[in-house]
């Protein structure tokens, strides 16, 4: 009994030990003390945590971004041309698409291209910069492959938008480019798909052996996205 009781008076005063200095705001004992006090950096700031004089950590080598899926037309005279043959647009044809793809157009586009896609966006019409073609233009002949390849890389004064838009973006932008076109060309009216309709797959032939390109998985890589 008399031990008993000696172990409670000594258990008693551990406990008065540990909570009599506890503070709510501040933990007595830190076993990650980084997860309470995280190590703050300013922007380009010289830390010796950065290698070489780095403003920043670089990504691991060999690693990609989620949702990112390589494009296997090059930048050159050769790749515009194949993308303009063989490259079709891999989403449904439908109203919602065709309506996320105005508004991007608007946002992207119009400002040089113009709200009809006749190339008098309200740069143009101020003379800030010239010589953007129409949609029409027989010349030109844009078709959906030669419309992505532009956006994905650019084109002469016209910079590319792979970096502020998806793969998924830019197909919708494309479905409404090639609505502006059949406008101004006075096309019928295409007819709409439905939004559940799969997604098309092979449709783009591989452009050499080493290339992995969107159409080869195009269902993994759009649904990804679309959960963004």
């Amino acid at each position: 009994m008399k031990s008993l009781f000696q172990k409670s008076i000594v258990l008693f005063l551990v406990v008065i030990t540990a909570t009599s200095c506890f503070n709510k705001e501040k933990p007595n004992y830190q076993y990650f003390p980084d997860m309470y006090e995280p190590v703050s950096y300013e922007t380009y700031g010289e830390y010796d945590i950065f290698e070489n004089g780095q403003e920043a950590k670089l990504p691991v080598e060999g690693t990609i971004p989620r949702g990112w899926h390589p494009y296997g037309y090059e930048n050159s005279n050769e790749g515009y041309a194949q993308a303009k043959a063989q490259l079709t647009n891999p989403i449904p044809y439908s109203e919602k698409n065709l309506a996320v793809g105005q508004q991007l157009y608007t946002i992207y586009c119009a400002v040089c291209h113009g709200d009809q896609g006749n190339g008098k966006g309200i740069l143009v019409e101020r003379e800030k910069i010239l010589g953007v073609p129409s949609y029409d233009d027989a010349g030109r002949a844009i078709t959906e492959g030669s419309a992505y390849h532009v956006m994905y890389y650019g084109l002469n004064s016209m910079g590319s938008y792979a970096s502020q838009t998806t793969i998924k973006e830019r197909w919708q932008i494309d479905h409404y480019v090639m609505k502006l076109k059949g406008t101004l060309t006075g096309a019928p009216e295409r007819t709409f798909e439905s939004d559940t309709a799969s997604v098309k797959k092979n449709l783009i032939p591989p452009v050499n052996a080493d290339a992995t390109i969107l159409g080869a998985d195009a269902n993994t890589v759009l649904d990804e996205e679309s959960t963004n």
